[in-house]
């Protein structure tokens, strides 16, 4: 399947999903601790930012702040695509539901306020429709 780059079908297509569990930012210097299993991995400066699932960064004595759920927009979005993220952020800051975005080679993968996830879901599903 060829990655999508028209801002309508982005929309239209993006079929967000919420996936179980919830997930924190955590970084560590050096090797990550064994058995962490991370959905997503930074290399900055201050060491290597770890997305893990909670209970995982618990169990490993991470430290954490944030806890997240993990949304999944189901469209293949070509990594040149322009206005997705910009369209999907909006929706969420006009709700004020912070976002953190992270673009896969197939997705594109939001982390939002655990405990507002469904509501941000809900959301992107409206703006699918009226995209649509």
């Amino acid at each position: 399947m060829s990655p999508e780059r028209e801002l309508g079908r982005l929309l239209t297509g993006m079929r967000p999903e919420l996936n179980p569990g919830r997930y924190v930012f955590a970084t560590v210097t050096g090797a990550p601790p064994p058995g962490l299993a991370p959905v997503v991995t930074v290399a900055e400066d201050e060491g290597l930012t770890l997305v893990v699932r909670r209970e995982e960064a618990d169990t490993a004595g991470l430290a954490h702040d944030y806890v997240a759920g993990w949304i999944t927009l189901r469209v293949h979005s070509a990594l040149d695509a322009v206005g997705l993220t910009a369209a999907v952020t909006t929706a969420l800051v006009d709700a004020g539901i912070s976002c953190n975005v992270v673009a896969g080679h197939h997705h594109d993968h939001l982390f939002v306020p655990y405990e507002r996830a469904e509501e941000a879901v809900t959301l992107l599903q409206e703006l699918a429709g009226r995209a649509g």
